[in-house]
This record gives structure tokens, C-alpha cells and sequence, in this order.
């Protein structure tokens, strides 16, 4: 066994691995239960499977075939977001949507149904995957699409690695005429204004995000810079090119663990102070590359290594528009007196439409993205609070970037986990699942559909 740890570098757990070569293979035996794993960037546990095995896809890595007039692209499930876009960006095609790093895979993106800046206007990443193949651990071999084995698709699609193997899938691309991005930045001075400026900008904006200070009190709770844009048309010579073009991996890096000292209240006061007051007051335009809009975290690699070695907990949920102002107005006023600043606070608006995933988190309202460093029991309990925030108002926090909700916050946050649980892999599980998934959970009926998932076997394997 060898050590491994997500993102967040929180568990720290030991786990078997074997490595995947090829598509047509089938899976391997490992010791204990079975789970895919990309390129690791989920923040808490539903990357890991303690006292398990991952399933290593980095080899699963090959592109099958890309159309450039149609920009259907079909790949393994191993392939990076990043690989994607330096074959279809040159091209004229862009990813539908992109969370906020380029560094996962496509299988990845599809186990979480990942979200981006656009989910107002396109929604997750799974209304845009055409189909795939799931492979299960008794040997047998799905096509899903939507309308082709849809329940299998649904419950795969952010089903966080549970259901099987995707060994291969197809994606619709967008088209664009350059990878340039017309961004504008927008301050406001407290949370009201936030709502405004969104409010404003969906209508003419595909891609919304706000930055929080999140040790702002009083009237400034909630101040921030909302950025908005849109891909740039064919003609911009007007607008100034940014000075930044981070671009496919360049920058800078953190060598090693900085120590715990280093983020405090005081320094990330100092540093929410700068860089809201560099816009000074006004609104500005520009032409930016599109990877330091979209992926501005990426230009420095190894950044989790700020935090320490204890890691951080990121802290990330949406709550409903009807209960969203009083919610996100508490969430910060909780986090602000909490005496552990969020390095990285992160504010946008979820649109109304669905995902075909069963357990997808993305759903209409306000998601509010809060990273803490790992203090122990103080950052516990600070997070705890936050979540019973968001149970009082109707919200849900996301499973890829949690390390220690309960079943019976998993329970609120996903009423479809029943529907859902029978599609479990009898061989598949990870240290997220065993955590919140309760013993024992009513297994409805799977007649008809032509798999065993109903077994008691498969409520076995839950735990």
C-alpha cells in the first residue's frame, strides 16, 4: 500500500493502485474495492479509497477521433482538459464547460459533472457529453448516452466514480473564433451589489464569477470584483491586450510547504485590501487570453502546498434563490468572525438548467466557494456551522470538494441517493461513499434492466 492524498491533502490515507494501459482490457483485480482516479483534483475524499485499490487512468490517455466541422471530439476517459483544448482551441472549438482548472480528466469531469463560469447559460458538463462506454466489474460493457441506456448515463454522470469505469467518451465542443475573452471587472461594495451586478450581467454575459473579501464587515459584507465576459469576436483591435497571457501550463511554483503561519488574518486582510482597491472604484475592460480567465489558479503549480501541510477544507455550496441572500449573508458573517480567513472566496449564480446526472450538485441558486486551512478542530467546527447554514436553507454542499459531511447532510443535500445506490458497482467504493452512505438504503427494483445491481451484494459493497 502507499500513501495518497486529494487536493485538499485531507485524509491522509494508504491504498493500493494499479495502473490502466488499455481501453479494451478488462479491469484488474486489486485488493479491496475498486476506484477510478484521474488526476486527482478533488478536494476532499471521493478521490481515495482507503485500505482500497485506484484505478490509476492516466494511460487511458489516447484521442479516438475529432471531427473539425461538427467539433464532436471522442477520447478515453484519461485525457486532460488540457490535452482537449490544445487540439481543438487552434481549430475554433472550446470546451462547452470548464471548472476552474484545465488539470482533470474527461472521465473525471464526467464523475463530477463539473460546473463553470457559464452554468447559467450552458449548464454542467454532462448535458454535453454525447455518450460513453461503462465498463463494469463483471466484465460487461455499456454504450450510454441519453437516449441509450439513460438510466446507466444518469447515474454515472456525477456519480463520482461508483457505477464502473468510463473508459471512453464523446463530448460536443463549441465553436469560437479566437482564444481571446472580452473580460470586464466590476466592483461592488457589499453583497447587494453583487446580486445587482449579476442580475446585469447574465443577459448579456456567457461567463459570470465573483471574488469575495471575505474578512469584509458591517457594510462592506460581501464586497468584491465581479468578472464578466465572453469570448471575443473577430474584430477587437480597440480593446487593450492584458499584459498577462499565462498560457497551457506557464508560471510560477510552490517548491515546498509554507508554513502555517503564513496564512493568517492579518496577511490575507493585507492581501483582500490590495486587490480590491487596485480596480479603485471603477469598472475596466480587456482582452485577455482565455486561460488566465478561465484557469488563473493553474499559473502556479502546486498551489495547495500554501496551505501546508495539513492541507485546507474547501468549503463549497449552493443555496436557493428564494433563501440565498439571508444564507450567503450568514455564510460570510460566519466566516468572517470565525477567526480563519478564506484564502480564496468565490461567489456566482447557477441557472435553472437541469443535468441529466442523478447526483449532481449544480442546482438554481447562489454558490458560494470558501477554502480554509486546516487548523484542526477549530476549522471543524467552523465548517460544521456553515453546514447547518446550508441544510436550514434548502442547499447542498458538492462531494468533490468535501472531506466531512455527514449521511445525514448527504441525505438532505441528495434525495435521489436510493435511486442512485443500486447502480453501484458491486466492486466499486471510496472513502467518500463509505462515509456517508447510511448501512443499509432501500434498493428499488431493477427488473427489466437487464443487470444484477439489485443483489444484495451490492448494498455490501456500499460500506
Amino acid at each position: 500500500m502507499s500513501p495518497a492524498e486529494s487536493w485538499g491533502r485531507y485524509p491522509h490515507v494508504e491504498q493500493h493502485t494499479r495502473s490502466l494501459v488499455w481501453r479494451s482490457d478488462a479491469l484488474p483485480h486489486g485488493e479491496g474495492t475498486l476506484l477510478p482516479r484521474g488526476l486527482g483534483r478533488s478536494y476532499g475524499d471521493s478521490c481515495l479509497n482507503a485500505g482500497g485499490t485506484l484505478l490509476l487512468t492516466h494511460g487511458l490517455d489516447r484521442l479516438i477521433d475529432f471531427d473539425p466541422s461538427t467539433g464532436v471530439v471522442r477520447c478515453e476517459a484519461g485525457v486532460s482538459l488540457d490535452t482537449l483544448l490544445r487540439l481543438c482551441v487552434p481549430r475554433g472549438w472550446f470546451l462547452p464547460v470548464t471548472p476552474g482548472t484545465k488539470f482533470v480528466t474527461v472521465g473525471g469531469a464526467i464523475a463530477n459533472d463539473v460546473h463553470g463560469k457559464n452554468h447559467h447559460r450552458s449548464g454542467t458538463f454532462g448535458r454535453h457529453v454525447r455518450r460513453f462506454e461503462l465498463l463494469r466489474s463483471d466484465g460487461s460493457r455499456r454504450l450510454c448516452a441519453p437516449d441509450e441506456n439513460p438510466d446507466w448515463f444518469g447515474a454515472t454522470v456525477g456519480g463520482l466514480g461508483l457505477t464502473g469505469l468510463v473508459t471512453w467518451a464523446e463530448v460536443q465542443m463549441v465553436p469560437i473564433r479566437n482564444p481571446f475573452m472580452v473580460q470586464e471587472t466590476v466592483p461592488f461594495e457589499n453583497l447587494d451589489g453583487f446580486f445587482r451586478v449579476s442580475r446585469e450581467s447574465e443577459a448579456d454575459h456567457d461567463f459570470t464569477v465573483a471574488w469575495v473579501d471575505c474578512l469584509a464587515r458591517g457594510r462592506k459584507l460581501g464586497r468584491g470584483l465581479f468578472y464578466r465576459g465572453n469570448f471575443a469576436p473577430t474584430q477587437f483591435e480597440r480593446l487593450p491586450l492584458a499584459k498577462s497571457h499565462l498560457s497551457h501550463g506557464a508560471g510560477l511554483a510552490v517548491p515546498v510547504d509554507l508554513p502555517a503561519f503564513c496564512l493568517n488574518r492579518l496577511s490575507v486582510a493585507a492581501f483582500n485590501l490590495l486587490y480590491y482597491h487596485r480596480q479603485r472604484g471603477r469598472p475596466s475592460q480587456q482582452l485577455i487570453h482565455y486561460d488566465p480567465f478561465f484557469y488563473p489558479l493553474d499559473a502556479v503549480h502546486g498551489w495547495n502546498r500554501i496551505y501546508g501541510r495539513r492541507g485546507f477544507l474547501q468549503f463549497q455550496c449552493v443555496v436557493p434563490h428564494a433563501t440565498a441572500r439571508d444564507a450567503v449573508k450568514e455564510l460570510l458573517e460566519r466566516s468572517a468572525r470565525g477567526g480563519l480567513p478564506s484564502f480564496l472566496s468565490v461567489l456566482k449564480t447557477f441557472g435553472d438548467l437541469p443535468s441529466p446526472g442523478w447526483l449532481s450538485f449544480p442546482r438554481p441558486g447562489i454558490t458560494l466557494a470558501l477554502d480554509f486551512a486546516n487548523r484542526g478542530e477549530k476549522t471543524w467546527r467552523l465548517v460544521e456551522a456553515l453546514d447547518r447554514v446550508t441544510r436550514e436553507a434548502g442547499g447542498a454542499v458538492y462531494p468533490a470538494k468535501d472531506a466531512r459531511m455527514s449521511p445525514e447532510s448527504f441525505a438532505a443535500y441528495f434525495p435521489q441517493r436510493e435511486r442512485f445506490a443500486p447502480y453501484v458497482d458491486p466492486a466499486f467504493s471510496s472513502s467518500f461513499w463509505r462515509r456517508v452512505n447510511p448501512v443499509s438504503l432501500p434498493l428499488p427494483s431493477l427488473e427489466g434492466r437487464g443487470d444484477s445491481a439489485a443483489s444484495p451484494v451490492s448494498l455490501l459493497a456500499l460500506r
